[in-house]
C-alpha cells in the first residue's frame, strides 16, 4: 500500500474493503451484520451515511458527490449504472449587457406614480422600460450522463448503496452467491477529477460498455422507471438527438473525449465550448470502439473523468477545456487508486472533520445503519433525533462539495442539475436563496466555502456599477433579485418579482459575517470597497418619503409579495430599510477600523442611516411589511417570503434582548403566515423561531422540514422541486437552536427543545473568532470549552445569566458544570 495511504482513514478503508470484497460479501447486508460493520468502521458510533437497499430511479434518489467545481449524481443501478455530470461554469449564453437604455428616463416617472399611489401605473411603466433585455437570465446546464452497460450482470441476491459523509464516497455493493461487485465514486478536489472505481471478486469479472449522453436528451424531473426498484431499467444514448456540435471520439489508449457547445438562451448566443474526458485504467482489456469505451474481463478498473468549459470569467470565454481535461485525467492516471483516494479524503476531512454534532444520548447514536428513505418517511413522528444530526452533516457535506475556493458559488441546486432547463434556471436568486446557501457556513466551521461568493460579489461590483449608472444615474453598484454566471445585474422577470434594488446589499451581509466570525484586517480591507460601493448607490438613490417619514428606496418591493392584487411595486418596504440600515452600519464600522480618511463620506452615511424609517407595528399587532399598514389587506396572508423579518434573522436588529415589542410583533406575523411553506421558506421560519428562543416551535417546524413532503429520499430539500437552500437554511436553524452569537454575546442552548434533552456539539464557530464545544444532559449544560486568541474575552449568556470569561495563555477556556 502507498505510504501516504497508511493513515487512520486509510486503515478504516482497509477494514471496509476486506469486509466488503471478501467471498462472504453477501453476509454484510442483513441488518445485524450491518451493525457489526458500522462498529468496526466507526468505532461504535452511528454511521453518518445515507443508506439504501435499492438503486435510484428518479434523480432525487441518486447520491451527490462534488469537489466545488465538478459534480455528479450516482444512481447505483445494477445492469446499467448512470453517472450524471455537472461542471459549475456550464451555463447557457455568453457575455451580455442586459441594461435597458430606457430605464434612466423612466425612473423619475415611476417614482412620481408611486408617490401619487398610482401603483398599477408605476408597475406597468417599470415593467415596460426598466427591466433587462432580455428579461430572463441564463440557466445553468448539465454536462451529460455516463451510462455504463454491464454485460451479464443481473438482479442480485443482496444489494446496498450508501454515501459516507466522512469520506465523501458513494459506494454501491452488489452480490450474488460468491460473486461480488463494489463501486466507489468520489469527486477529488486535489486532482480535479471524478473518480469511479469498479471492483469484482469471487469469480466475477467486469465486462461493460461506457457511453456518453448529451444533456439536451434529458428532461428535468422525468421518472425513468415505473418500478422505483427496477435495477435492470436502462436508458438509451439517443444518438439521433445529438446536436451537430457534439463530437465523441477516442483520445489515446483507453480514453474518450467529448466536445460540445453550451446552449443559446433568450436571444443570447452560445459562447462556451466544453469538454468531458473519460480515461480508464486497470486490468483486463480496455479499448475504444467508435464512441464507446469497452472493458472486458477486468477485476479492477478506475475511470477518471475530467470536465471543463472555455469560461475564464464573465467577460472572457477564451479558455481551452480540451487541454485542461487531458491534463487533469492524464495526471490522475499516473497515480495509484489508493493515493487518489487518500488525497481526496485528506482534503475533504480537513474541512468536514472540524465540527461534530450529536442530538440524543450516547445510546441513541449507537445504531445499525437505517435506511434513509424510511427515516425520512417517518420523520414527522419526532422519534429520530439522529436524523437531524445527519441533516446537519449532510448540509455541511453539500456546501463544501458545491462551493470551494476557486469554484463558482453554490447556486439554487448547489452544483447538481439534471438538464438544460432547470427550475428557475438553477442560477442565483439573491432575494433570499443564495444568501441562505451560506447561512450555516460560519457557524458550521466552513468559512472557506464563502470564497466563491466573495469573488462573485467582486464581479458584481463591476457589472453592478454599469447597472447603477445606466439604470439610476448613480454611483456605486447595484444588483436586483437575480444574477447568473455572466454577472447580469439588471432587474428581470417582471415588476412583481424583479424591481428590487437590494440584492447586492444583502449579499454583503455574508461578507460581513465572515469578518465577524474570523476577524482579519487584510480581509476587511478587501471587502471595504464592496461595502462602500453598495452604500454609495443608496446615498445617491434614496428619496424623501412623500409623507415625511424619512429616506426610502423607490421604486422597490417587498420581495415577491403583492400589497394589492397583482401589484408589488412600492417605496421603502421594511426589508429594504433593514438591509440598508445594516449596510450603512457595516460600512461605517469598516471605515472606522481601517482608519479611512474620507470623513465626509462617513458623515453622509451616518446622517442617511439616521433618517431611515424605523420598523413599525401594525393594527393587527404584526410587524409591518410595508411602510404603510397594508398587511391585513395583502392578497397572500400565508406568503412564502417573510422578507420584513430579515431584521430578526439573519440580522439582529430585532432581538429578544433589545426590542421585545418588535419580537412580539414578528411572532404575530409568523403565526399569520403559518409554519409550513416551500422548503426554503419553512427553513427560514425554523431559523426565526430559533433566534427568538422558541425551541419547541422551531423543532416542530423542523420535523415538517425533515419529512417526505419537504425532503426527497436522497435528503435534498424539496421546494418542491429541488432547491438546495432549504438544506442550508434548515441546518442554520438547527445550529441556532443550540448556540447563537449576536449583540456581543454568545448564547448557549438558547432554544433547546424538549425533544433533545441530551447532546453534544464540538467545533461550532461564533463571532469573535472563537470555537465552542458544549455538552448537555437532561436539558442542562454539563461541559463548555472555548478556543480562540489568548486573552480574548467571551460574554456568555445561559439560563438568564450573563458572565464574561477570559481565555488563558493558550487561548483556551473550559468548565465542567455540576
Amino acid at each position: 500500500m502507498d505510504k501516504k495511504a497508511g493513515k487512520p482513514t486509510a486503515g478504516l478503508n482497509r477494514k471496509r474493503r476486506s469486509f466488503m470484497v471478501s467471498a462472504g460479501l453477501a453476509a454484510v447486508f442483513p441488518a445485524l451484520a450491518q451493525a457489526k460493520v458500522v462498529e468496526q468502521i466507526h468505532g461504535g458510533r452511528e454511521s453518518l451515511s445515507l443508506w439504501y437497499d435499492k438503486p435510484a430511479a428518479p434523480w432525487v434518489e441518486a447520491l451527490p458527490v462534488g469537489n466545488g467545481r465538478l459534480g455528479a449524481m450516482v444512481f447505483g443501478r445494477v445492469a446499467q449504472e448512470r453517472i450524471q455530470l455537472n461542471e459549475d461554469t456550464l451555463y447557457a449564453g455568453g457575455p451580455y449587457d442586459p441594461n435597458n437604455p430606457a430605464s434612466l428616463e423612466a425612473l423619475p416617472k415611476v417614482r412620481a406614480l408611486i408617490e401619487q399611489e398610482r401603483y398599477q401605473e408605476a408597475s406597468d411603466l417599470a415593467g415596460s422600460a426598466m427591466f433587462g433585455i432580455p428579461m430572463k437570465q441564463m440557466p445553468y446546464g448539465a454536462a451529460g450522463d455516463l451510462l455504463l452497460d454491464f454485460i451479464g450482470l443481473k438482479d442480485s441476491a443482496t444489494y446496498d448503496r450508501s454515501l459516507d459523509l466522512a469520506s465523501a464516497i458513494a459506494t454501491t455493493r452488489i452480490a450474488s452467491g460468491e460473486a461480488a461487485h463494489v463501486r466507489e465514486v468520489f469527486a477529488s478536489a486535489p486532482d480535479q477529477v471524478l473518480v469511479i472505481r469498479l471492483m469484482a471478486s469471487g469469480g466475477a469479472k467486469l465486462n461493460f460498455d461506457l457511453g456518453y449522453r448529451h444533456p439536451s436528451d434529458v428532461k428535468y424531473g422525468l421518472l425513468r422507471a415505473a418500478d422505483a426498484g427496477a435495477s435492470q431499467y436502462t436508458e438509451t444514448l439517443n444518438e439521433d438527438k445529438r446536436p451537430a456540435s457534439l463530437s465523441i471520439a477516442a483520445d489515446g489508449p483507453g480514453a474518450l473525449l467529448v466536445q460540445g457547445r453550451n446552449q443559446p438562451s433568450a436571444g443570447v448566443a452560445a459562447a462556451l465550448r466544453y469538454a468531458v474526458r473519460i480515461q480508464a485504467v486497470g486490468d483486463g482489456k480496455i479499448a475504444v470502439a467508435g464512441d464507446r469505451l469497452q472493458v472486458r474481463g477486468a477485476r479492477e478498473i478506475t475511470l477518471l473523468v475530467g470536465a471543463g468549459t472555455s469560461y475564464v470569467n464573465y467577460a472572457d470565454v477564451s479558455g481551452d477545456p480540451v487541454t485542461a481535461v487531458r491534463k487533469q485525467t492524464g495526471a490522475a492516471a499516473l497515480q495509484p487508486y489508493a493515493r487518489l483516494k487518500a488525497a481526496h479524503m485528506k482534503a475533504h476531512q480537513a474541512l468536514y472533520a472540524r465540527m461534530s454534532i450529536r442530538l440524543g444520548g450516547p445510546a441513541d447514536s449507537v445504531q445499525p445503519p437505517r435506511l434513509t428513505d424510511r427515516r425520512i418517511a417517518a420523520a414527522e413522528s419526532g422519534a429520530d433525533p439522529g436524523l437531524a444530526t445527519l441533516y446537519v452533516q449532510y448540509a455541511r457535506y453539500l456546501l463544501l462539495s458545491s462551493s470551494r475556493a476557486g469554484s463558482q458559488p453554490a447556486n439554487l441546486q448547489g452544483i447538481w442539475n439534471e438538464g438544460n432547463n432547470p427550475p428557475w434556471g438553477s442560477k442565483y436568486t439573491i432575494n433570499i436563496n443564495t444568501q441562505m446557501n451560506y447561512w450555516p457556513a460560519e457557524a458550521a466551521n466552513l468559512g472557506e466555502c464563502v470564497e466563491p461568493l466573495l469573488r462573485m460579489i467582486e464581479d458584481l461590483a463591476v457589472t453592478g456599477a454599469v447597472a447603477a449608472r445606466k439604470g439610476y444615474g448613480a454611483r456605486g453598484w447595484v444588483v436586483h433579485h437575480n444574477t447568473d454566471l455572466w454577472r447580469a445585474a439588471a432587474p428581470i422577470d417582471g415588476p412583481k418579482w424583479g424591481m428590487w434594488p437590494c440584492g447586492g446589499a444583502w449579499l454583503c451581509k455574508t461578507l460581513w459575517d465572515h469578518y465577524e466570525y474570523q476577524p482579519d484586517q487584510a480581509y476587511l480591507r478587501r471587502i471595504y470597497p464592496l461595502l462602500k460601493g453598495a452604500a454609495l448607490f443608496f446615498i445617491d438613490t434614496l428619496v424623501e418619503d412623500g409623507k415625511g417619514r424619512g429616506l426610502v428606496t423607490s421604486p422597490s418591493m417587498s420581495p415577491e409579495n403583492a400589497h394589492q392584487p397583482g401589484v408589488a411595486i412600492c417605496a421603502g418596504p421594511a426589508m429594504d430599510r433593514q438591509i440598508v440600515r445594516d449596510l450603512f452600519a457595516w460600512t461605517l464600522a469598516a471605515h472606522s477600523q481601517l482608519k479611512e480618511a474620507d470623513s465626509e463620506f462617513a458623515a453622509t452615511v451616518a446622517v442617511a442611516r439616521a433618517r431611515l424609517p424605523a420598523d413599525r407595528i401594525g393594527a393587527q399587532g404584526q410587524l409591518q411589511e410595508w411602510l404603510d399598514d397594508w398587511d391585513g389587506k395583502a392578497p397572500e396572508q400565508k406568503h412564502r417570503h417573510v422578507s420584513h423579518l430579515y431584521g430578526v434573522y439573519p440580522s439582529e436588529q430585532i432581538n429578544v434582548r433589545d426590542t421585545p415589542e418588535l419580537v412580539a410583533a414578528a411572532k404575530t406575523t409568523l403565526n399569520t403566515r403559518g409554519d409550513k411553506s416551500t422548503g426554503w421558506a419553512t427553513a427560514w421560519r425554523l431559523a426565526l423561531w430559533a433566534r427568538m428562543g422558541e425551541g419547541d416551535r422551531a423543532h416542530a417546524i423542523l420535523l415538517g422540514l425533515l419529512g417526505p413532503s419537504r425532503t426527497y429520499p436522497n435528503m435534498f430539500d424539496a421546494h418542491p422541486p429541488f432547491q438546495i437552500d432549504g438544506n442550508f437554511g434548515g441546518t442554520a436553524g438547527i445550529l441556532e437552536m443550540l448556540v447563537q452569537s449576536w449583540g456581543g454575546e454568545i448564547r448557549l442552548l438558547p432554544a433547546l427543545p424538549k425533544a433533545w434533552p441530551d447532546g453534544k456539539l464540538n467545533g461550532v464557530r461564533v463571532r469573535g473568532g472563537m470555537e465552542l464545544d458544549i455538552e448537555w444532559r437532561a436539558g442542562r449544560l454539563t461541559q463548555l470549552g472555548i478556543r480562540g486568541q489568548p486573552g480574548a474575552k467571551a460574554a456568555l449568556r445561559h439560563g438568564g445569566q450573563l458572565r464574561t470569561v477570559t481565555l488563558d495563555a493558550k487561548g483556551r477556556y473550559r468548565q465542567v458544570f455540576a
